[in-house]
């Protein structure tokens, strides 16, 4: 589960999709010109601050960027459907999809000579899953056999176990992995960077390691992270896996703001922009031009209502409030445009997205939402709106979506409660919040199930439980192909019609980079940018 992460999608890659300026559909990755090819040379990439470098620490995609070059997990995702390719791991089978047998790469190392085993995978895994390490992707492990064991539903009990039952290295590049279920997505849950393996420093002592990442991947830390400025990784001369890095040195600049960082851009002080501002759309294209790329994402927003408070229980406010947002008019007018009002719970990148999932719950339609809240009985008391500080837009369409309500609604006492990202991730997880908040989920994996699992997994922020849909999760889980597909879009239509998270748009990627580099790899199913693929012209 990923709450309040930021733009870029998450599941790390290999592969050689470049993006060129203009949208295309999620079955075509963009594809422009390799203005040189050859290897060598330095380029900078603009950054938003991590939090944390260790990769079971941290979800954040601004973290997951950078650790994209400095780690490889078992796996990758094809940009051209999806699919789970070779990685760090050569395999995976199974037959049942319960028990998995992973056989890894053999001869490769850490950035520190250890070699890398199947037991550097366990050893990371169980770290994450620990639940007193209080690790961000701990819960990414939870399919695995043993994962309740070290993590006990009742409070201030203790866990049982310090490893995963369902883990068993069998040889140095072979590990048993025995899940609590079945479960067909785990090959694509394996590309995300919190399964990628650590050296024996690294769990001896992950405060060290979090600041100073010791990794398998082709890039290395070059010197210390400074903090709030920079942070540079140089091309490691020992590694052994299948994704050969073309430039010498990578430079990631910290910005505070996106605006600040596409200004940067035009100066030439830096070459990448992977979050060019929705605003600044018109202008990037203009000045960048075949440089300049919008592309379908995975990333959406949502209003999640707490539905255990007695003013929000009845499904028909919930509804009402839906169908009174003008979602066109607020992506138009806050986001130029380029985000897309959404019709279904998942991204339309994703196979098995359907346009018309939602139907008329999340068209606009005043008079309509009007009756069904007066039905409903509507509520009393002040309607506090929870956002965070961290982007200028927030406010802008909380803002937009306050009129609206009181427009469309009558509701007038309306509050905004603005924070730090921290501070609001903390409220919302202890259930303390007193009203709707901002939601936003970014795709770790192109299925339907990692919107269903990340957004309702149980104690979700929104306070949400169906017996049902956790039964069709479960049955999609143990299926293959289009027949798990149909079952998840099934347990959507219960979310759909609950609507403890109303869907309200879907976003669009957009990047540009200079002339100093080429072969630009992102695609919607990335990370982000590729950096082990960019070449430096000069």
């Amino acid at each position: 589960m990923i709450p309040l992460r930021s733009t870029a999608l998450t599941a790390a890659t290999v592969l050689t999709v470049v993006a060129s300026a203009t949208a295309c559909g999620p079955s075509e990755p963009a594809k422009s010109d390799n203005a040189s090819g050859k290897p060598g040379g330095a380029y900078s990439v603009a950054l938003t601050e991590p939090d944390h470098l260790l990769p079971g620490r941290t979800t954040s995609s601004y973290s997951l960027q950078v650790l994209q070059g400095l780690f490889d997990p078992p796996a990758a995702l094809d940009p051209n459907d999806g699919t789970p390719k070779p990685l760090a791991a050569l395999s995976w089978l199974t037959d049942d999809n319960v028990v998995w047998t992973i056989k890894f790469r053999s001869g490769t190392t850490f950035h520190n000579g250890e070699k890398v085993t199947a037991a550097s995978f366990a050893d990371a895994w169980n770290a994450a899953a620990y639940g007193p390490n209080a690790w961000d992707a701990n819960y990414y492990f939870a399919q695995i056999k043993g994962y309740d064991a070290l993590n006990p539903a009742d409070e201030g009990a203790k866990p049982t176990a310090r490893t995963l039952s369902g883990l068993e290295v069998i040889d140095e590049t072979t590990l048993r992995v025995t899940l609590k279920a079945p479960f067909g997505q785990f090959p694509m849950l394996l590309s995300f960077p919190a399964f990628a393996p650590l050296p024996k420093a690294a769990t001896a002592d992950p405060d060290a390691s979090d600041v100073a990442p010791i990794g398998n991947g082709p890039y290395r830390l070059d010197g210390t992270w400074e903090r709030n400025q920079k942070i540079k990784l140089k091309k490691f001369a020992g590694y052994g896996g299948p994704r050969e890095a073309m430039a010498d040195r990578i430079d990631f600049k910290i910005y505070t703001s996106r605006e600040t960082a596409f200004t940067e851009l035009q100066a030439g002080n830096v070459d990448v922009l992977t979050t060019v501002p929705a605003a600044n759309s018109a202008q990037a294209k203009r000045l960048f031009g075949e440089r300049f790329s919008v592309r379908p994402s995975g990333t959406m927003d949502y209003l999640g209502l707490p539905v255990k408070d007695p003013r929000f229980a009845d499904p028909r406010i919930r509804k009402a409030l839906s169908m009174a947002i003008d979602r066109k008019g607020i992506t138009q007018a806050i986001y130029n445009g380029v985000y897309q009002p959404a019709t279904s719970l998942v991204g339309d990148v994703i196979p098995g997205h359907r346009s018309d999932a939602c139907g008329k719950t999340c068209a606009y339609d005043p008079a309509a939402a009007k009756k069904l809240f007066e039905e409903a009985g509507g509520f009393d008391g002040p309607l506090e709106l929870y956002f965070s500080n961290s982007d200028p837009t927030y406010e802008q369409w909380m803002t937009s979506v306050a009129n609206q309500l009181k427009d469309n609604l009558g509701i007038q006492d309306v509050k905004f409660r603005k924070m730090a990202p921290a501070d609001l991730s903390s409220l919302l997880n202890d259930g303390k919040n007193k009203g709707p908040f901002r939601q936003n989920w970014v795709i770790d994996y192109p299925s339907i199930q990692n919107y269903l699992d990340g957004l309702y997994y149980p104690g979700n922020r929104s306070g949400w439980s169906n017996g049902e849909f956790d039964a069709l999760v479960a049955k999609g889980n143990a299926a293959k192909g289009n027949e798990a597909v149909a079952t998840y879009q099934k347990a959507e239509d219960i979310a759909l019609r609950d609507l403890p998270y109303i869907p309200l748009w879907n976003w669009q990627d957009q990047s540009a980079w200079s002339d100093r580099i080429g072969n630009v790899v992102i695609d919607s199913y990335a990370a982000g940018l590729h950096l082990d693929r960019v070449t430096v012209n000069d």
